[in-house]
C-alpha cells in the first residue's frame, strides 16, 4: 500500500477533534506566537476545543487544508501546516506551519513542507507554492532557504510584535523547481 502522505519521519493526518489539547497547550507559547504571527489573545479550552472539533470535518473546499503533522515512530503530534491562498487558476498556493517546540530541528517541517508539495504539484495541478516569513524567524528562513525557495522579496515593516516592527520575507518555489531540487519526492511516494 502506498501512502502519499507518509514522510520517512512524520505523515500528515486530518487534525482530529481530540488534538484540541496539545494545540491549546501550544497557543499558550507567546514566542512560538510572535514567530508564526503575534502574541495571542488567551485561548479558553473551551474555544480549542470547538476549533478543533471543526477543522476536523473541514472537506478542503477551495484546495485549503490544515494537516496535523504526526511524528511515525511515536505517532505524537508534531505541529501542523496548512495551506492557504489557493488559486487554481494562477495555479499557485501558501501555506503556514508550525513545529512544537520541543520536536523543532528534527526535519519535520522540511518533510511536512516537501510532502505537501507533492501533493499540491502532482496531484492538484498546481505550479507554485509561496511561504512569508518574519524577518525575525531566523530558523524558519534557513529551513526555507535549505529547502531551494528562492526570497522573492519583502514587506517591509508588515509585522508588528514585542514593539517592534519586523518585515515579512516572501518565498516561492515552482513545480519545476521542486523536481530539480527534490527528485526523491517529486517521484510518487
Amino acid at each position: 500500500m502506498t501512502d502519499i502522505w507518509r514522510g520517512r519521519l512524520v505523515r500528515l493526518r486530518g487534525l482530529e477533534p481530540d488534538d484540541w489539547e496539545a494545540h491549546f497547550i501550544w497557543d499558550q507559547d507567546s514566542e512560538t506566537g510572535r514567530m508564526l504571527d503575534h502574541a495571542w489573545f488567551p485561548n479558553s479550552a473551551a474555544r480549542a476545543r470547538t476549533w478543533a472539533e471543526q477543522t476536523a470535518v473541514q472537506s478542503g473546499e477551495g484546495d485549503r487544508f490544515h494537516f496535523a503533522i504526526e511524528e511515525l515512530e511515536s505517532g505524537a503530534l508534531a505541529g501542523s501546516i496548512a495551506t492557504h491562498h489557493c488559486d487554481p487558476r494562477v495555479g499557485a498556493f501558501s501555506y503556514g506551519i508550525g513545529v512544537i517546540p520541543e520536536r523543532r530541528r528534527k526535519g519535520y517541517a522540511s518533510e511536512a513542507i516537501l510532502l505537501v508539495a507533492r501533493y499540491y504539484f502532482h496531484e492538484l495541478r498546481y505550479q507554485k507554492m509561496n511561504a512569508e516569513v518574519h524577518d525575525d524567524n531566523a530558523a524558519s528562513i534557513a529551513l526555507h532557504e535549505r529547502l531551494g525557495f528562492t526570497r522573492e522579496g519583502a514587506l517591509r515593516r508588515m509585522v508588528y510584535t514585542a514593539g517592534v516592527h519586523h518585515d515579512l520575507i516572501l518565498f516561492g518555489m515552482t513545480g519545476e523547481e521542486f523536481a530539480t531540487l527534490h527528485p526523491d519526492w517529486a517521484r510518487e511516494g
